[in-house]
C-alpha cells in the first residue's frame, strides 16, 4: 500500500500508462474489487457471530485430544473456509482459532498452523470466490461459476491430498501422544450466519446462470449479516469499514494499474512468448511452473495479471494452469502471496514464528508435488468435463 499507490499515481502522472488505458483497467477490476470487499465483510461478520469460535470448539471436541485427528479436522475446516470465504479468512480468522484450539488441548501447534497457510493457498483452487486470483481468472476464462468449480474440483482435491500426505509425514514427531480435552463441552453452531453463507453460495451459482455479476450476491450476503450485527451492536459502522479494508482494495487497484503499465510498455508482449500455445499435459505443466516461479519472484497477484491475457488467448485450460501455479506456488516462499505474509504476521503476534529454513524445507517438499499432481488432475478434468 505504502509503495504501490504512490507508484501507480506516478505511472499516471508521467504518462507511462495512458489515461484511457488506466480507466479501462480500473473498470475491468471494479467488479472484482467490489466482490472482494463484500467477501471480506461477510467473513468478518461471520466471525463476530461466533462461526469461527464454534468451529474451534467443534474441532477440540471431535478430535478428543488426538493430534492426527485435530490435523484432519483442520484440513476439513480450513479447506471449506478457504473455498467458500476465501483464503484471507483462513489466514486471518481461522489461524488464531486453530492456534488457540491446539493450546487448549495442550498439543503442539506447529502442524496445525502450518496447515492453515498451506491450505489457504493450495485449497483456494475450487471456486471463483476462493482467492482474488481466482476472481481474475474466472473473468478471463469465460467459464460459468458452475463450470469453473466443476473443472477445478479434481485439482482442488488432488492438491489437498498431497498437502495432507506431506504434512502428516513432515510433522510426524509433533503428531504423537494425546492432549487434554473436555468431551462434554457443547458446540453451539450459529445457524443464521451458516444459512446466510449457504444462500450466498447458491446466489453465486444463480447469478452466473442469469449473467449477473456475482458481486451482487456477495453484497447481499454481507448486508444480511451486517444489519443484524449493527442492530445487536455486535459491530459498529467503524467495524464494517475496517472489514472492507480500503487500504487493501487500493493496493489491489494500484497494483493492477502498475502491471497494466509495464504490460502496455512491452512486458506483456514478452510474457506472451513464455505461454505455451496448447492444452497438452506438457503445456499445462510448463505454464503452471512458470506461474509458480513468477509468483515467488514478484508475488502471485502481479504474476496472474501478467500471465492471464496471454493464457486466455489460448483457452480456459491454460488459464486454470496459471491459477494452479499462482495459488499453490506461494507455499514455497513468504513473498509468494499476501496470504502467506498475513499468516506470518499472525504467528508473530503469538510469538511462534517458525524458522525460515523450516518453512522453505516444507515448501520445497510440497510445492513441486502439488504442481505436478494438481496439473495432472486439471488435464484429466479437462478431458472429462471438456
Amino acid at each position: 500500500m505504502v509503495v504501490s499507490v504512490p507508484a501507480a499515481a506516478l505511472v499516471l502522472a508521467l504518462g507511462i500508462l495512458p489515461l484511457h488505458v488506466a480507466t479501462e483497467e480500473a473498470r475491468s477490476l471494479g467488479p472484482t474489487i467490489g466482490f472482494l470487499a463484500a467477501v471480506l465483510v461477510l467473513a468478518e461478520m461471520a466471525k463476530r457471530d461466533g462461526l469461527f469460535a464454534a468451529a474451534g470448539a467443534w474441532m477440540a471436541a471431535a478430535s478428543r485430544g488426538r493430534p492426527v485427528a485435530l490435523l484432519a479436522l483442520v484440513f476439513v475446516v480450513g479447506s471449506t473456509v478457504t473455498a467458500i470465504l476465501s483464503l484471507d479468512a483462513t489466514v486471518v480468522l481461522l489461524t488464531p482459532v486453530v492456534f488457540a484450539t491446539a493450546a487448549t488441548l495442550r498439543l503442539r501447534a506447529r502442524p496445525h498452523v502450518y496447515a492453515c497457510t498451506h491450505l489457504a493457498n493450495s485449497a483456494s483452487l475450487l471456486l471463483p470466490v476462493s482467492n482474488l486470483t481466482n476472481l481474475l481468472a474466472y473473468r478471463a476464462s469465460g467459464l460459468s461459476f458452475t463450470r469453473f468449480g466443476t473443472i477445478m474440483a479434481l485439482p482442488w482435491l488432488a492438491a489437498i491430498a498431497v498437502e495432507w500426505l506431506v504434512l502428516r509425514r513432515f510433522f510426524a514427531s509433533d503428531l504423537v501422544g494425546r492432549g487434554v480435552t473436555d468431551s462434554e463441552r457443547p458446540v453451539a453452531l450459529p445457524i443464521y450466519p451458516v444459512a446466510v453463507i449457504a444462500l450466498t453460495l447458491v446466489g453465486f451459482f444463480v447469478t452466473s446462470i442469469v449473467h449477473i455479476d456475482p458481486a451482487f450476491a456477495a453484497a447481499a450476503g454481507a448486508i444480511a449479516l451486517v444489519l443484524p450485527a449493527l442492530r445487536s451492536r455486535k459491530a459498529s459502522l467503524r467495524d464494517v469499514g475496517r472489514a472492507v479494508d480500503i487500504s487493501f482494495l487500493a493496493f489491489v487497484l494500484a497494483l493492477g494499474l502498475i502491471v497494466s503499465a509495464v504490460s502496455y510498455r512491452g512486458l506483456g508482449s514478452a510474457v506472451s512468448h513464455l505461454v505455451p500455445h496448447g492444452s497438452s499435459l506438457w503445456s499445462l505443466l510448463l505454464l503452471a511452473a512458470i506461474a509458480a516461479v513468477l509468483a515467488n519472484a514478484i508475488n502471485n497477484l502481479p504474476a496472474v495479471l501478467l500471465l492471464l491475457p496471454a493464457a486466455a488467448a489460448v483457452g480456459a485450460g491454460p488459464v486454470m494452469a496459471v491459477l494452479i501455479g499462482v495459488n499453490t506456488g506461494p507455499n514455497l516462499t513468504y513473498v509468494g502471496s499476501l496470504a502467506t505474509l498475513l499468516w506470518r504476521r499472525t504467528l508473530r503476534r503469538h510469538e511462534v514464528e517458525p524458522p525460515m529454513s523450516e518453512f522453505l524445507r516444507l515448501g520445497a517438499l510440497t510445492v513441486p508435488l502439488v504442481l505436478l499432481v494438481a496439473t495432472l488432475a486439471l488435464w484429466l478434468s479437462l478431458r472429462v468435463v471438456g
